[in-house]
């Protein structure tokens, strides 16, 4: 079995790796950039190879450098997820929650401030990203994603179903008035990267023909295709969970009384050991109170 190498070593390896920069890992790991060298030199060393070599910036990473890193990643995440885990175990009083920015800007920020006077014990950690959570090895306890239910190993409940119709900028029909779809072709299409196809989805639900659901401007973020409806840069496809704020403090108007069910909804998503944990269990319970209120 080899032996394994000098763990300080691999901390200012992976540091380095990140930034190309020596003195950027010295800066993050508070220490002098000749401390930084000291330990890739002695771990080089052990290895027998070159993991990094200079260039004019700063530092590259070789062959051998490129094939360590990832190995070396995973292992520093693999502690910190234990470390995290064994700290919740012992009282530590945090739920770890992971949502899409566009979520979490639109819907559930704008209400946390009723889960903090209710559990001001309790801290939200909360993380956006657009890919799928991975329970078995991200620092997650529960997500809240929109699609079918459908995804396996984990345990869903339904939060919200949504409908999506055309949104724009009050502003937008002071000069140019959308009345009936067919008005469409007189304005720009807001297309969301993420979710290419709600236009020609909406028209076809609709009826609506003569309208090119593919022109207009596409951008590659929800919250920028709101943003920039709100703007009066043209008109969106809104989906009821993330406009209906919108709508309410009348930053955006929805001139076309035709509604259709996206056929997918918002879900809460967890694995099993989450549903066990008490402070878990508060949020799931304050989550859907406030969903309960929202219908009501």
């Amino acid at each position: 079995m080899a032996r394994l190498p000098n763990l300080n070593g691999l901390k200012f390896f992976e540091a380095t790796a990140r930034h190309l920069s020596v003195g950027k890992a010295a800066a993050e790991l508070n220490v002098t950039q000749t401390a930084v060298s000291h330990q890739l030199s002695r771990l080089q060393r052990e290895l027998g190879l070159d993991l990094l070599q200079r260039n004019g910036r700063g530092v590259e990473l070789t062959a051998a450098g490129k094939t360590l890193l990832p190995h070396v990643r995973a292992a520093f995440d693999e502690l910190r997820l234990g470390a995290s885990r064994l700290q919740r175990s012992q009282g530590s009083r945090t739920v770890t929650l992971s949502t899409t920015t566009t979520f979490a800007l639109k819907w559930l920020v704008p209400r946390l401030s009723g889960f903090q006077k209710m559990h001001p014990d309790i801290d939200l950690r909360l993380t956006t990203t657009l890919r799928m959570i991975d329970f078995r090895h991200d620092d997650v306890d529960a997500g809240i994603r929109w699609g079918l239910g459908d995804w396996p190993f984990v345990h869903t409940e339904k939060m919200m179903e949504d409908d999506i119709f055309p949104v724009c900028a009050p502003s937008l029909l002071a000069s140019n008035p959308l009345k009936s779809p067919l008005d469409l072709a007189n304005h720009t299409l807001l297309h969301d990267v993420q979710n290419p196809d709600l236009w020609q989805y909406w028209l076809t639900g609709t009826g609506t023909k003569g309208i090119d659901a593919a022109s207009g401007t596409t951008l590659d973020f929800t919250a920028v295709v709101l943003g920039a409806a709100i703007d009066g840069l043209g008109v969106a496809i809104g989906r009821s969970a993330l406009v209906d704020g919108d709508l309410a403090a009348g930053r955006l108007v929805a001139p076309l009384d035709r509604r259709l069910p996206s056929g997918a909804a918002f879900y809460l998503v967890m694995p099993e050991r989450s549903r066990k944990l008490k402070d878990v269990r508060a949020f799931r319970e304050w989550l859907f109170h406030e969903l309960e209120m929202t219908d009501n």
